[in-house]
């Protein structure tokens, strides 16, 4: 068998081990130990509407339903105080 690797020394390179320098694949930069990256996730400067009870909640989707000129809103508000007079059994 005469084949064109048979005779190459790629078999016997072994790989060097790594002991100093920067570690690659960070862009260049160090590698630091940060906090998660989701970490901040869902953190947002909204304020948060404190609901505390259904009627409070059905009052709103009322206000918006009768209120609100948007199309979507309306869909929206609709079908929760349907869902919730479903529940009741008020529908």
């Amino acid at each position: 068998m005469n084949f064109a690797f048979a005779h190459t020394n790629l078999s016997k390179i072994k790989p060097k081990l790594r002991t100093q320098g920067s570690v690659t694949g960070n862009f260049g930069r160090q590698k630091v130990k940060a906090g998660s990256p989701i970490q901040s996730l869902g953190v947002t400067k909204a304020k948060n509407i404190k609901i505390t009870t259904q009627d409070e909640y059905l009052q709103r989707m009322y206000h918006a339903f009768d209120t609100s000129t948007d199309p979507k809103i309306k869909d929206f508000a609709y079908t929760e105080i349907r869902k919730i007079l479903v529940q009741r059994g008020q529908w």
